[in-house]
């Protein structure tokens, strides 16, 4: 029997590597496992729209016909135990699955709540459909909810559960929301919005502890004393990325499971894709984990392109979104480093764009509903076209012509 691909992972990373490859012509066999007795679902609307309507169902990724139309092995509900690099095989539940090449998809689960009652009934994340699930549910019961963490899921959660008449607080430890992912004007300008939906916002504050009764939770004190009543509490402070597996296997890890420009692990029969891939960022120079549906469905078509023997480097832009109440975020680029901005739009109106600088570089544009300003930044950063800050301030006709004219002077410039 021929020993083909197995996949660890069915998020949108493992899926899109299992169709990458057949789109690449791979024609050995695909074995995709998941851990989740589930068709394989779309993330982003479980903190939106399946929470909100009580009879939404999960949106799959591909329907069960892909999976039998293109021979892709679905096996759900699995656990890996250990990796045997030597032996190339894979210790699951209930025996032995040898590989030719493996794809570790393995994905991010979400950090642990160190606190005296999380462990009550009501306490509970969002990473999976069961979760979502969960939060659906327990809001119907609960007129008062805590969201702990200040993040894009909190954020989301919170908006979606405050329009649906809920009483929300969104407790963050640092002093701003959204701290790692976006600049303190957009993180003001949410806050703004939110707190005028009725959403409570501490920032700066940590929980102590949870009470409960009868097992369940009804209050979160804070380090101050104060004593948020709810009875659910959303925990939402980040995640954590799944290496165990790699780890165990002796694959090098740094912040994520290590890879190359190609996806290749330390193991080269290894690749690693998504939110568990920690490489080095062609855009910035540094070294990243990005915890995005972009970047997991572009790593996993180029691992395919590397199991298909072609050796192109990890190029794609990043970008990024987010849908908070009546505020379409949308990121392109990576902006950490920035010395400059420039603000296109009007905030008042709640449509604007930042754009972000080094220097004279443009690393990023952050967009609040302007989806144009976020697609031409796709296409500039795409084609390493750095606009000057005149030239933005111009709008995006101005912005248009600039990058017609850089892309028609590209090929001089290239044979120059």
């Amino acid at each position: 029997m021929k020993i083909g691909v197995v996949i660890v992972g069915a998020g949108h990373a493992g899926v899109q590597a299992a169709a990458s490859l057949r789109e690449e012509g791979y024609d050995g066999p695909v074995i995709l496992i998941g851990d989740e007795n589930e068709l394989p679902y779309h993330k982003p609307p479980l903190s939106k729209t399946f929470i909100k309507d009580q009879q939404a169902k999960p949106q799959p990724l591909r329907g069960e016909a892909f999976y039998t139309g293109s021979a892709i092995d679905y096996r759900p509900g699995l656990r890996v135990e250990r990796i045997d690099v030597a032996g190339r095989r894979l210790e699951i539940s209930g025996g032995v699955l040898p590989f030719d090449r493996l794809i570790l998809a393995t994905g991010a689960r979400p950090r642990l709540l160190p606190l005296p009652g999380s462990e009550l009934s009501g306490v509970v994340p969002l990473r999976s459909l069961s979760d979502a699930r969960l939060i659906r549910e327990l809001s119907v019961q609960s007129e008062e909810v805590v969201i702990l963490g200040g993040g894009f899921i909190g954020l989301e959660i919170a908006a979606t559960l405050t329009a649906a008449g809920r009483k929300v607080t969104v407790v963050e430890a640092v002093d701003r929301l959204l701290g790692r992912a976006v600049a303190p004007v957009i993180a003001g300008h949410v806050r703004q919005r939110l707190e005028a939906t009725g959403v409570r916002i501490l920032t700066g504050t940590t929980i102590e502890r949870l009470e409960g009764e009868n097992g369940r939770v009804s209050a979160a004190i804070t380090s101050s004393g104060e004593r948020l009543p709810a009875q659910m509490v959303v925990i939402g402070i980040g995640v954590v990325p799944n290496v165990e597996l790699a780890e165990a296997a002796g694959i090098a890890i740094a912040n994520g499971i290590r890879v190359d420009q190609q996806m290749r692990t330390s193991v080269p029969e290894i690749l690693a894709i998504g939110d568990a891939a920690s490489y080095r960022h062609w855009f910035t120079g540094g070294d990243v984990r990005l915890e995005s549906v972009q970047n997991a469905t572009d790593q996993a078509r180029l691992a395919a392109r590397t199991m298909a023997g072609h050796t192109d480097n990890y190029s794609a832009v990043p970008w990024f979104w987010s849908d908070i109440g009546d505020m379409k975020l949308q990121m392109v680029g990576l902006i950490a480093g920035g010395d400059s901005h420039i603000v296109l739009g009007d905030v008042a109106e709640n449509k604007f764009s930042i754009y972000h600088y080094a220097g004279s570089r443009l690393l990023g544009i952050e967009s609040v509903n302007r989806p144009g300003d976020h697609m031409l930044g796709r296409k500039m950063l795409g084609a390493g076209f750095s606009p000057s800050p005149q030239i933005v301030a111009t709008g995006p006709d101005g912005l248009k012509a600039a990058l017609a004219a850089f892309q028609e002077e590209e090929p001089v410039r290239a044979a120059g």
